[in-house]
């Protein structure tokens, strides 16, 4: 897979193509995604996935807006499904005022277009006037054919990003696993932090997170941990510390990663949130304190067994 950051120096002969947000790149996505694959090796072209940077929701006043996939790992999940080239353009006020024939007409030159793949809801331009049936006149205008791909629904609705950023801002990150078809994912690098877990005998990875990326629900987690190519078990605290730090007004992310003792600050720590297991609680003691990490510990071990 290749990955660009914007139009500008790409040219292909023929390509199919999708345009899309794809956070989270989840089991709706994945079937957009698959018709382009399967469509464009097919036809003997290549499959190109664009998607925008930053989330177009940011522009319009949802600065709160927080991601399921930064860029990065957005692009490396579509090249994972089998995409052969991700463009991750810059979404800003100037692409946001182009009329949807525009922006067509932009991407058949730099892509030639040979067909066009769509999610069921998906529209572009201007005041989103380039809704499904704008979309396959441009098509015929330009010379390439439009496809829309049925929508993905389960139990409970539509699957979405919205429903997804819902269920981790709850802590539900089985049932979010379950949409995404892959446990959330959090990746950062180890900082240092206030180093009491080091003092109890618990020594966690404190992970420096994004801004951008949406945080699990405070409270305990069993995670799988990954640093460099090796997977260890590991009981997560997302949260505040109430007992030591009650006032800190943002969350923490702090891994004790099982049957590990090294220092890797200043590497790189990725987390995979399989279960919660617990709110995060307040406790009057150290002793107190100490035991409930100890039944943490033996809780993950017991989650993470049959995985």
């Amino acid at each position: 897979m290749e990955h660009y950051r914007s139009l500008e120096g790409f040219f292909v002969e023929r390509s199919w193509l999708t345009v899309g947000t794809f956070d989270g790149v989840h089991r709706g996505h994945q079937r957009v995604i698959q018709r382009l694959v399967e469509g464009a090796c097919a036809a003997g072209t290549i499959s190109v996935a664009l998607t925008f940077d930053p989330h177009p929701a940011a522009l319009f006043g949802r600065s709160d807006i927080k991601l399921l996939t930064l860029p990065d790992e957005r692009a490396e999940l579509l090249g994972g499904l089998g995409v052969d080239v991700v463009i991750t353009h810059p979404f800003n006020r100037a692409v946001a005022n182009m009329t949807a024939f525009d922006f067509m007409q932009r991407l058949h030159s730099h892509c030639r277009l040979e067909h066009f793949v769509l999610g069921y809801d998906s529209t572009l331009g201007k005041d989103r006037e380039g809704d499904i049936p704008r979309l396959t006149e441009i098509g015929a205008e330009l010379g390439y054919t439009v496809e829309v791909t049925p929508v993905l629904s389960d139990e409970n609705g539509v699957i979405s990003s919205t429903e997804i950023r819902t269920l981790i801002a709850a802590g539900e990150v089985e049932q979010a696993a379950r949409l995404l078809t892959r446990p959330y994912r959090l990746q950062g690098v180890v900082i240092h932090g206030d180093q009491r877990g080091r003092t109890i005998g618990f020594p966690t990875a404190n992970l420096e997170y994004s801004a951008e990326k949406l945080i699990p629900a405070a409270g305990i987690y069993a995670c799988w941990a990954y640093h460099g190519s090796q997977r260890y078990k590991a009981a997560v605290n997302v949260g505040i510390n109430p007992t030591f730090t009650p006032d800190r007004n943002s969350l923490s992310v702090e891994a004790y990663l099982l049957d590990f003792d090294r220092d890797i600050y200043d590497e790189t720590l990725r987390l995979e949130f399989i279960v919660r297991l617990r709110d995060e609680l307040k406790y009057n003691s150290v002793e107190a304190l100490t035991a409930q990490i100890q039944d943490d510990v033996e809780q993950t071990r017991e989650a993470l067994r049959m995985i």
